[in-house]
This record gives structure tokens, sequence and C-alpha cells, in this order.
């Protein structure tokens, strides 16, 4: 009885805990329509909107192991009732920022949410794993990460609806001032409600913190975070997984956050219907009747990009079970890079389906990197685990490097910047098909 009258404190953490989950992948794709919506809303280059995707993606880089030491001193309920308050005071400078039409402030508002989440992510994954028996913290990983994927799916259309109505940015065009109330107060809204949610998760996790607690795996200590950091700097796999992550983030960032402008733009899908007559895109779209595809229309579509990432990882965990992870992993950059180039080099309205389709052999790079580098790498799990987290700041640089393109040669031509990133991610899957992972062994039991 006593198991049976714990189990259901310890469910009702699981759901809250996978609950952030979802609101961190809604939160973090909302970025997509966000670059489009700005660009328009403060008259910017689109190197100056890709700033955006930067201001957010720099904190994994700056606070990831910080993240770590924290969670050591503080452990893992405080931690997430910390990092919730930082999401709130980052939602909170967005409202400001939506109201004083301010820049600085969106990508100040930007770098203080996505510091919390960093910091939930270092606290949540490892509770999504320990919050029930041993011989399912797999399946409660999965289920918490599709959560996640759900997340990103959906955030892409709800941030279209909200911040892309009647904004039209193609050619240079100043936006009107109808347009850019409405998509001010769109933003406004998005994260009042963001904000609200946050705060209730906030004092849910107040009341039931000291059953996260009881829950959560022993923390590492506070005065290892520097020794972890000198350990993955030692390895070369670790780094070269943090190099192949970088690129993988960066690359995967700087499509997604482009797709809305890319997919709008007369070249694409501006001046064609086209993507209206294929099932459920066409219908999730919804035309506005206007002949073309409008920018909200475009950024609702960006929501397959996602969705693509999310099926993949569903396929890909079948192939997987059939395939070295390798070799899997050569196919789908090599697949990756062939799609970047086509867009960048063909054009035309059968580029924009082709570029939607680029998420789906997204979806297994993160995870397999990540354990191909964990296989080989001669620094502890967590060290490399730690640094291959920080790397997630690519998708901070490659972004603008991508709106640089973009302003000098054009939205379709920028698809070079994320084609070179798998290129270069082709030939990390080779190398590790080619590293016996037996050597980290014998390195370590050398030393």
């Amino acid at each position: 009885m006593t198991d049976r009258a714990g189990a259901s404190p310890v469910r009702t953490a699981f759901i809250a805990v996978t609950t952030l989950f979802f609101a961190w992948g809604f939160i973090t794709s909302l970025i997509d329509p966000l670059v489009a919506a700005v660009k328009g809303i403060f008259t910017l280059t689109n190197l100056q909107a890709q700033l955006s995707a930067s201001a957010f993606f720099i904190a994994y880089g700056l606070v990831s192991f910080p993240a770590a030491g924290l969670i050591a001193r503080l452990h893992a309920a405080r931690a997430i009732l910390l990092a919730l308050t930082m999401m709130i005071a980052g939602c909170l400078v967005m409202l400001v920022a939506a109201n004083l039409t301010v820049y600085v402030l969106v990508l100040l508002g930007l770098f203080v949410l996505a510091s919390g989440i960093t910091v939930l992510q270092v606290a949540a994954n490892p509770l999504a794993a320990n919050l029930g028996s041993p011989a399912g913290s797999h399946f409660r990983l999965t289920l918490s990460q599709t959560f996640n994927s759900f997340g990103t799916f959906i955030g892409p259309f709800i941030g279209a609806v909200l911040f892309l109505e009647g904004v039209e940015v193609a050619d240079g065009a100043a936006i009107n001032p109808e347009a850019r109330d409405a998509a001010l107060a769109g933003i406004d809204r998005a994260y009042f409600w963001i904000c609200g949610l946050l705060i209730l998760l906030l004092l849910f996790f107040f009341v039931c913190r000291k059953t996260v607690s009881r829950a959560a795996p022993p923390a590492p200590s506070a005065g290892g975070t520097v020794a972890m950091m000198r350990d993955a700097l030692s390895s070369r796999w670790a780094l070269l997984g943090g190099a192949a992550i970088f690129l993988y983030v960066g690359a995967e960032v700087a499509i997604g956050t482009q797709l809305t402008l890319f997919l709008n733009s007369g070249e694409i899908w501006g001046n064609s219907d086209a993507a209206f007559a294929v099932p459920f895109l066409g219908t999730a779209m919804g035309s506005d009747g206007i002949p073309g595809v409008s920018l909200q229309e475009a950024g609702k579509a960006v929501s397959f990009y996602w969705g693509g990432a999310m099926v993949g990882r569903a396929i890909g965990s079948a192939l997987l079970a059939r395939f070295r992870a390798a070799r899997l992993l050569i196919a789908f950059t090599a697949i990756a890079a062939l799609m970047s180039l086509y867009v960048a080099l063909i054009g035309g309205v059968g580029a924009g389906f082709v570029a939607l389709s680029i998420g789906l052999f997204n979806s297994i790079m993160f995870p397999v990197i990540f354990t191909l580098t964990l296989e080989r790498s001669t620094a502890s799990a967590e060290a490399t685990s730690g640094l291959l987290c920080t790397a997630i700041i690519g998708g901070a640089f490659v972004p603008p490097l991508a709106g640089a393109i973009a302003d000098s040669a054009g939205l379709a031509v920028a698809f070079l910047a994320p084609a070179t990133c798998y290129v270069v991610l082709c030939v990390f899957a080779f190398a590790a098909g080619r590293s016996d992972v037996s050597s980290k062994v014998e390195t370590r039991s050398a030393h």
C-alpha cells in the first residue's frame, strides 16, 4: 500500500516534468516566426533579424557548465524553481519589449528566457529518467522528449498566427502601422500566456519540491565543474563531437529561422499556390484567398519542418535497430547536404518542398552524434555531455552567417551555410565509423 500511495505523487511530478519538456520545446520554436516578425516590426536586415536566434542560443554556451555547478549547490528541485523564475523574468522582459517596441530588449528577454531553459534542461533530463522505477527510465525520458518534439511542432504554427497577421517584408517593403501593432500585440499575448503557464508550473513545483528532491539523482560535486571542463577539453573525440553538435544545431536553426522568409519570397512560394494543393500542408496553411503564399501562411508551413524531425525520430529509431549508427548518420547528413545544395543552386517552387523536408533528415543527428561521441571520448560521460550541451551555442553563430549571405546573395543561396555544415558532419560520421569504440577503453586503461 505504501508503494502505491507513494506512486501517485511521483507520477504527478513526472507529468509536471514532462510539461517542462513541452514548454521549452514550444518556447524555443517560437524563435522561427519571431525572426520574421521582428524583421518587419523593426525594419531589420536578415542578419540583424537572425540576432534573435543568437541571443537565444548563446545562453547554452554560457550557462550549461555553470548550470551543472548551480544544480550541485541547490539540487534539482530548487534549481528548477530558479530556472522557472528566470524564464518568467525573460517573459516579462519580452512583454516590456513588445510594449516599448525596443529590439535590444527583445534580445535581452530571449537571452534570459534561454538561460532559464538551459538550467531547466540540465536538471530535468535526469529527473525524467529517475521519477519512477529504474526499469522504465528509458521509456520515461523518451516519452518526455516526444512531448518536447510536439512543442517544437506546434510552436511555429501558433507563433505565425499570433505574430505574422498582415505582416509582409518582401522586397524590403515597410510594414504598415496596423500590421505592426497587431504583430506586437501577438508577441505580447504569446509571452503573457507563457508567463502565466510558467507561474503555474513554479507554484506546482514549489508544492511538490520534496517529492522531486527525493527522486532526483545525486548531484555532482560543485567543485568538479572546472575539472569536468578540463577533462572534456583533453579528449579529441569530445572536441570533435562538440564541433559536430555546434554545426548540427547551427544548420538546423539557420534553416528554421529563415524558412518563413524563404518560403514567402517571390522566387519560391510568394507567387505560387502549389503548396495549397498538398494534403495536410495546404489545410494547415489555410489560404487567405489571395494568390501566392503570405508571410503568415509561410510561417505556418514551418511547423512541417519541425514535424518532419518528430516523425524522423520514430523512423530513425527503427532504422538504428538494423543499421550501424555511423552509417545512418553518413546517409542522413549526405542527403541533407544535397537537399540544401539543391535549394541554394536550383531554387524555384520545388525548393520550398525540399527545404521543408530537410527536417526529416535532421531527426537522428543530435542523438546519434551524442552517442557516437560518448562511445569514443576518453573524457568522462558527464564531462563529455557537458561539452556537447555547451556546443548547442552553434545556434547563435550559423544563423547570422546565413542571414549575412541572404542579405548579399538571396535567401536561397543562404542555404549554402547549412549545406557546408552537413558536409562537415558527413566527414565526422565517416571518421566515427572508422574509429574503434574499444580504443577509448584501451586509452583509459593505459592511464
